[in-house]
Formats: C-alpha cells, sequence, structure tokens
C-alpha cells in the first residue's frame, strides 16, 4: 500500500529524462530572480530613484560659474579735445576688450534641506517598492513551481490507473474468451480503459501548460526542456501570532505606506521652511583688460575680487504658500487615510490565509485517512474480481474512488503549500534572512 506522510509528498516521476536539465526548487527561484523581467524593471526603477535623490543634494551645494569674453573693433574716430581746439583725426583705430569673471554663489535655505530629507525617503520607497515586485515574482515562481510538480503527480496517479484499467482489460478479455463473461463486460472493461487513457492524453496537455508558465516567469524559452524533481514540504506549524508580528515589521507593502505619509508630513515642513529667511553669499573674481588707440588712456586693465550677502523673506505671495500647506495637510490626513486601510486589509488577508490554512491542514489528514482505507478496498476488489467475485461495476467503482480520493489528497497537499507561501508572502518572509539581497 502507498505511504502517504502528512508533511512530505515525495514526487518520483517518469519526466526526469535522459538529456533534461533537473532543477531543484532553489534553483528556479535564482533562474527568476536573474531572468525575470519584472524583476530587472524593478531594480532600473530603484537606480533612477537612487540618482534622483543625489542629483537632488545639488541644491545644497554652492554654485560655481565662470565667464570668458573678448571683443575687438576697428573704427575711424574724430576727437577734439578743450585744451587743442584743433580736431584729431584717427583713421583705423583699434581697441579691445577682454573679461574674466568667476563667480560663486551659496543660499541656506531650510525648504532644501528639508527637500533632501524627503527625497531619502522617496529613494527608499522606491527601493521598497522593488522589493515588493521582487517578493511578488517569487510568489509567483514558487507557486507556478509546485502547480507544475502537482500536474506531473497527478499523471503519475492516472497512469497507475491506467495500468490497473489494463489489467482489468486483460482479465476480461481472458474471461469472455473463455466463456466465463459475457461481452458486454469486456467491450465495458475497453470502454473504461479508453475513457481513463484519454484522461492521461488529456493531463499531457496541462503539463505542459504548466511548464510553459514557469518557462515565462523564468524568462526561459519555452523549448528549454528541463525537469522538476523535488518535495513539497509543508511548514511544521506557522503561529498567527508569529505572522502577524512579522508582517507589522517586515511587510513591504505596509512599510511603503508608512512612508508616504512620513512624506506627505515632509511637504508641509517644506512648505512651511518657505517663510524663514532664506541667506545667500556671493562671491566674485573679475579680470579686465581694454586697450585702445583713441581718448586719453590707451589701456585699462582691473583685476580683483567682491563678494557679499544677501538676506530675502516673502513678506506675501497672494496666499499661495497657505493653499499649498493646507493641500498638503489634506493630501497627508489622506495617506493616514490609506495607511490605516493597508494594515486592516493585511490582517484581513493573513487571517484568512491562515484560516485556510488551518481548514485545509485538517482536511488532509482526512484525505489521508480516507485514501488509505479507499486503497485497500480498490486491492480487495481487485482481488475479488479476479476471482469472479464481484461484478466489474463495483470495481470500477472502487477504483474511481480511489483516484478521487487521491487526487483530493495531493490537492490538499498543493493548497496547503500554496497557502503558506501566501502568508510567507503578507507576513514578508518570501526570503530567509540575507537572501533579499540576490537581486538587489
Amino acid at each position: 500500500m502507498r505511504k502517504i506522510f502528512l508533511a512530505v509528498l515525495l514526487l518520483c516521476f517518469n519526466g526526469t529524462l535522459f538529456g533534461q536539465e533537473v532543477l531543484s526548487f532553489e534553483e528556479v527561484v535564482q533562474l527568476g530572480l536573474e531572468n525575470n523581467f519584472d524583476i530587472k524593471i524593478a531594480i532600473n526603477d530603484r537606480e533612477i530613484a537612487e540618482n534622483q535623490k543625489r542629483i537632488g543634494m545639488g541644491a545644497l551645494l554652492p554654485t560655481l560659474n565662470t565667464t570668458y569674453g573678448r571683443t575687438s573693433s576697428v573704427e575711424d574716430v574724430e576727437q577734439q579735445f578743450l585744451n587743442d581746439p584743433a580736431p584729431r583725426l584717427i583713421d583705423g583705430a583699434k581697441s579691445q576688450n577682454e573679461n574674466f569673471s568667476l563667480v560663486a554663489i551659496y543660499g541656506i535655505r531650510a525648504d532644501a534641506i528639508v527637500a533632501m530629507q524627503r527625497l531619502g525617503m522617496l529613494s527608499e520607497i522606491s527601493e521598497l517598492e522593488a522589493k515588493i515586485i521582487i517578493e511578488n515574482a517569487v510568489s509567483n515562481i514558487s507557486s507556478s513551481y509546485y502547480r507544475l510538480v502537482l500536474e506531473l503527480q497527478r499523471y503519475k496517479i492516472l497512469q497507475e490507473t491506467l495500468d490497473l484499467s489494463q489489467k482489468r482489460l486483460e482479465i476480461a478479455q481472458a474471461q469472455y474468451e473463455l466463456g466465463q463473461q459475457s461481452k458486454s463486460a469486456f467491450l465495458a472493461a475497453q470502454v473504461d480503459y479508453n475513457a481513463d487513457l484519454s484522461l492521461l492524453v488529456s493531463q499531457d496537455q496541462v503539463i505542459e501548460a504548466a511548464r510553459i508558465n514557469l518557462s515565462e516567469l523564468l524568462a526561459l524559452d519555452p523549448s528549454f526542456d528541463y525537469a522538476v524533481n523535488d518535495t513539497i514540504q509543508i511548514e511544521g506549524d506557522l503561529k498567527l501570532e508569529d505572522l502577524l508580528d512579522n508582517a507589522i515589521h517586515h511587510n513591504k507593502e505596509l512599510m511603503v505606506a508608512q512612508r508616504l505619509e512620513n512624506v506627505a508630513y515632509m511637504e508641509i515642513k517644506e512648505l512651511r521652511a518657505q517663510r524663514l529667511p532664506v541667506l545667500t553669499f556671493n562671491g566674485n573674481y573679475n579680470q579686465s583688460v581694454q586697450n585702445s588707440d583713441a581718448g586719453f588712456i590707451i589701456q585699462n586693465k582691473r583685476n580683483g575680487y567682491n563678494f557679499g550677502a544677501t538676506l530675502s523673506l516673502n513678506l506675501f505671495s497672494g496666499f499661495t504658500l497657505n493653499r499649498r500647506i493646507q493641500t498638503a495637510k489634506i493630501q497627508r490626513e489622506s495617506q493616514q487615510y490609506a495607511l490605516g486601510q493597508v494594515e486592516v486589509q493585511l490582517n484581513a488577508d493573513i487571517y484568512r490565509a491562515f484560516n485556510s490554512y488551518e481548514n485545509n491542514k485538517r482536511r488532509l489528514e482526512i484525505e489521508k485517512n480516507n485514501f488509505e482505507v479507499v486503497a485497500e478496498n480498490t486491492d480487495i476488489a481487485f482481488e475479488r474480481y479476479k476471482m469472479g467475485l464481484t461484478s466489474f461495476l463495483e470495481f470500477r467503482d472502487a477504483q474511481v474512488n480511489r483516484l478521487s480520493a487521491e487526487i483530493r489528497l495531493i490537492e490538499a497537499i498543493f493548497t496547503i503549500k500554496e497557502t503558506e507561501i501566501e502568508m510567507m508572502r503578507l507576513s514578508g518572509r518570501v526570503f530567509s534572512p540575507g537572501e533579499s539581497e540576490w537581486a538587489l
């Protein structure tokens, strides 16, 4: 009799053919982290946010500009001086001006300092959003992987059912040829065999679709041939209190909502800071040279420094700043509502998932016990059928009951695993400590 354990479903299927690459669950996740395009886009978006943060730091740095100019002219000049009434004529008088300046400006703005803090929070939000996408991708890959495992196990069960139908068909044919059974019983065995064969062929299509879905998440070509050979390991005993506590501290969507509320508060501070005076320091170095063939001064050369400071204060801006502050306050209030909504929804999702987890664990116990009963009943029915002590209808009914019980059993295990994956995602535990750095 087949041994079915509560915690582990060992998968040994015929899909591991020569020439196929066998991928473990860990290898599949690693491939997804390296190849999944959603993850790559998320990492690029995080880099963009980090660049914007670095660019925003320019508001706290001084500006430095330099200019250089040079002009030349050739003119016919006629000059007349007080001490010499006779005019002076200069044909083709040349003049040249050359200027160089270096200007430095540094302004101390309170709102710029707050803006830098806000940009830092936005960069952190972008990183958290990237991690959300990565966690969702890993969760989808995990579910898809175990879906493929489930369908392969279902195929094995259908193959066993077909083998049993084949034995029944051979017995029915032999009994019919010996005159021990009617032709209708032989034909019924043939019909049931064909029905089981049709289910097996249809399952091939289901397996291929599951394999393509997993390949898509891994960004692999659908023609890439690989096999999976792994175990569906069910967690020993998840605690609702632990899940809720982990969610408060590690759920990325909740963390994003919290930081968005902080950003809304920083926007209010930034606007209020615009009411404070702005102190600007400036300094420059100038050098100029003027040469001329006409006039009293034929060369004028200057160079030197000058510096100063400006204090400015916005006294009235038509209540524009007040309106912006009021709008920012409303936006912060909306973010507080959004944060509360995320908290409520997160708790509800965890409670729903945990309730499903507990119910499916109880269901698994029932299905496990039920399968042991129907498996034994099928073995007895088959032996009685071979001895001619029971009809083909009774044996077929036992065979169908076994098939249904075994499929319900593996589906119960898969459902528990799928619920565990969702609870790990909700509680921020998709990765073990350190693993979240693989892609980031």
